[in-house]
């Protein structure tokens, strides 16, 4: 390799960024020795550049050789030769690029500082026991949240860049002793065929990642608590964290673990138990409450108790709405105030989903728009539907379907639904795993750990529907 004329080579960098506002360089010129340092002054560390780099040469005597600086001048850790066709890729990285006219080495010094918050706790997996860390926007953050918990060799990281033009970072982290290879060779090769402009979120690769992108159920496991992603690497998983995004996503993804909750590893397991089968139940009655009670109401109110009945008669006189339309109308009210709270400010958003609900639904049913039971079924539909608050979007729209199936076919439409439902994720599958593992097919080891929770201490060995390596825990 020949050596560079610097001031040309800054000129020529300076072009290919585009004299970028945040585009700085350094000259420092000894004799006939000339040392260019080139890099983008918004995402490194000004203080540190200056103490660990440009004072420690300029207090040198002497002549300077390129393996001086490298090894005994530049008092930084992270220090490595580049080529030249990796020299911009290296500057937008956040590293401070080094090319002298006396060697036709270049060196790149990490240097990488930008604004980033502290790990808090997740707004989105508050916790009543256990760790209350949560990732953040910065990877190496993350990374160094897992290797806190996860002290050992076996951990590994494989980086893959994805995005034409924010060359977006992507780390694959799996425990090589543990996880099954053909789910990680799965992982790397959908990650390699991902041909995008920009990743801004770990949201815009998760269809990449999906083995049936156009179905509405979740399909990859996503979370912001280390601990969480920790707990599934040792159950063999893969997890995929994202540069700029504190959602990290693991693979593979069964329906039991919607029921689970970090909360029921730091409690009783016979409460944790209890726990599931409730989240369970609100499950069951946020899917089918609205169209069960619209096809009882329509088709079969001849099996209501007399006194019920009387009351559904009485409060249903006079409605300007068929029942059909009454549940349709509460439903979308009630779906409409939600996303209302979703983006007013906090403090403003209970308020307006709470307040807003009571007066609208006493309102509605004074003014004789709607009756008290319909306001009751699907207010109690929405409730339960936050028991499984990662399930929310999903059985939303389901919960319109079995309206429609209730509202036109009785009782017969929802046992359809429901039956069709199953048959449907009894043939899903997340990489290789069944979906609705251990149950189907059933794998008794595993069901230590699903509806019910055996005591941590009896739970010997590794979930076999991820078919670890090694299926024993140590």
């Amino acid at each position: 390799m020949g050596k560079f004329n610097v001031k040309s080579k800054v000129e020529e960098v300076k072009k290919t960024l585009n004299e970028s506002v945040d585009f700085s360089y350094r000259y420092f010129k000894r004799e006939s020795q000339v040392i260019g340092f080139i890099f983008l002054k918004s995402i490194i560390d000004p203080q540190l550049f200056s103490s660990a780099i440009y004072f420690p040469i300029q207090s040198s005597d002497g002549e300077l050789t390129i393996d001086l600086l490298k090894n005994d001048l530049i008092k930084c850790v992270d220090i490595k030769e580049v080529k030249e066709k990796d020299l911009v890729k290296e500057i937008l990285d956040g590293r401070v690029i080094l090319i002298t006219n006396f060697s036709g080495k270049i060196l790149s010094i990490d240097l990488l500082k930008f604004p980033t918050r502290a790990p808090t706790e997740p707004p989105t997996s508050p916790v009543i026991q256990g760790p209350r860390e949560g990732f953040v926007e910065d990877m190496q953050t993350n990374v160094t949240l897992l290797r806190r918990r996860l002290k050992t060799p076996n951990l590994v990281m494989d980086v893959v860049r994805i995005g034409s033009q924010t060359q977006t970072k992507v780390v694959v982290t799996y425990l090589k002793d543990i996880a099954n290879k053909k789910i990680v060779k799965e992982v790397k090769d959908k990650l390699s065929k991902i041909k995008v402009d920009g990743v801004l979120d770990s949201y815009n690769i998760l269809f990449y990642l999906e083995k049936r992108p156009s179905s509405l159920f979740k399909q990859i496991g996503n979370t912001e608590k280390p601990d969480i992603v920790v707990s599934k690497l040792l159950e063999g998983k893969v997890a995929i964290i994202v540069d700029n995004s504190p959602i990290v996503l693991t693979v593979p993804f069964i329906f039991i673990e919607d029921l689970q909750n970090s909360n029921d590893y730091y409690t009783n397991h016979h409460y944790s138990s209890f726990v599931r089968v409730i989240r369970l139940l609100g499950l069951l009655i946020a899917l089918i409450a609205p169209g069960f009670y619209l096809a009882l109401q329509l088709f079969h109110y001849n099996i209501l108790p007399l006194n019920f009945l009387i009351t559904i008669a009485d409060t249903t006189q006079g409605l300007p709405f068929t029942p059909f339309l009454e549940i349709l109308f509460i439903f979308l009210l009630f779906q409409v105030l939600y996303e209302v709270s979703l983006r007013l400010p906090s403090y403003l958003g209970l308020a307006t989903s709470v307040v807003g609900a009571l007066i609208l639904g006493d309102t509605g049913v004074k003014a004789g728009l709607i009756s008290p039971p319909g306001v009751i079924i699907v207010a109690l539909s929405k409730i339960a539907l936050y028991t499984i608050p990662e399930e929310a979007p999903q059985i939303t729209v389901l919960q319109l379907v079995f309206i429609v199936l209730g509202g036109s076919l009785g009782l017969i439409g929802v046992v359809s639904g429901l039956v069709y439902i199953i048959n449907y994720l009894n043939d899903f599958d997340s990489y290789q795993t069944p979906y609705l593992a251990p149950y189907s097919p059933r794998v008794t080891q595993d069901l230590k750990d699903a509806i019910f929770i055996d005591p941590i201490y009896s739970q010997r060995y590794r979930p076999q529907s991820f078919s670890p390596q090694k299926k024993e825990r140590v």
